[in-house]
């Protein structure tokens, strides 16, 4: 989004929050571990959940237990897919956009999650 609308939807590649829209903040995916790693938690997938970079920077090195959090069952992608269908649509007709290596990767994985839908 950024891309086709710098000014109204700014991000910064580093992640500052006073030069990206809090939409990145509160909806862009990231990896954390319910069990830290800094308090002993392993890297790996049977320690690994999807959340937001706001969620993920509030809970730091806290547990779940700590913080009073409990985890969400995941969703089921074949009924709401966020804007993944737009998303490799939109590189579809415009494909000029998949110059920039950051687009190129999500649409590459996005594109063979879809195919794989029923």
């Amino acid at each position: 989004m950024s891309l086709l609308v710098p000014t109204e939807f700014p991000f910064d590649p580093h992640w500052a929050m006073s030069q990206s829209h809090i939409a990145f903040w509160e909806l862009f995916p990231t990896l954390d571990h319910p069990v830290p790693v800094a308090r002993g938690g392993a890297d790996e997938e049977s320690n690994w959940v999807s959340t937001s970079m706001l969620h993920n920077s509030a809970k730091a090195n806290g547990t779940l237990d700590e913080l009073g959090w409990t985890l969400v069952p995941p969703g089921d992608h074949t009924r709401w897919d966020g804007l993944t269908g737009w998303f490799v649509e939109h590189l579809r007709t415009h494909p000029e956009m998949l110059t920039d290596p950051y687009l190129a990767r999500w649409f590459r994985a996005s594109a063979e999650i879809r195919s794989e839908l029923p």
